[in-house]
């Protein structure tokens, strides 16, 4: 019974590799096929088998440890840090918040305002151009801080 097990799957393993080949059509175009029927003036290609084996585990990285000097500071400390920086990207945020509804209004305003010289839509859009700049980058800054007071511990 083992022997039999033994030749079904040494056949099972050679059928898992397919025969290639490379053609090469009257123009020099080459094309590779496995198909036994158009093979028809094509050159068996002798491929080596696959590795199958897996990927050797990798091994846990160690905890590199601190330096004797190198620099730290308490948790109270820290905290106090936290809190000062909690409290200047706060009050950017107030600001930015002041800046970018300043820049929503005179966008509003500009966006009110027809000129004389203005005869086709583009020149209007051209026109508004750094006031709408100026929202978005407010907007931009905006959700920046806001990622920033999120990562604040």
């Amino acid at each position: 019974m083992k022997i039999w097990l033994a030749f079904f799957l040494a056949g099972t393993t050679a059928a898992a590799q397919a025969e290639m080949w490379k053609c090469t059509d009257a123009d020099g175009n080459t094309r590779y096929t496995n198909v036994r029927a158009e093979i028809k003036g094509c050159k068996p290609l002798n491929l080596e088998p696959l590795n199958t084996a897996p990927a050797p585990a990798q091994a846990p990285r160690a905890q590199q440890q601190k330096p004797a000097n190198f620099p730290s500071v308490d948790s109270e400390t820290q905290k106090q840090r936290d809190a000062g920086r909690r409290k200047i990207l706060e009050q950017e945020m107030a600001q930015e918040q002041q800046q970018l509804d300043t820049a929503k209004k005179k966008l509003a305003e500009q966006q009110d305002v027809r000129l004389g010289n203005e005869k086709n839509y583009a020149r209007v859009e051209e026109r508004l151009k750094p006031f709408e700049a100026a929202v978005k980058l407010h907007e931009s800054n905006i959700e920046s801080l806001k990622r920033e007071l999120a990562n604040i511990k």
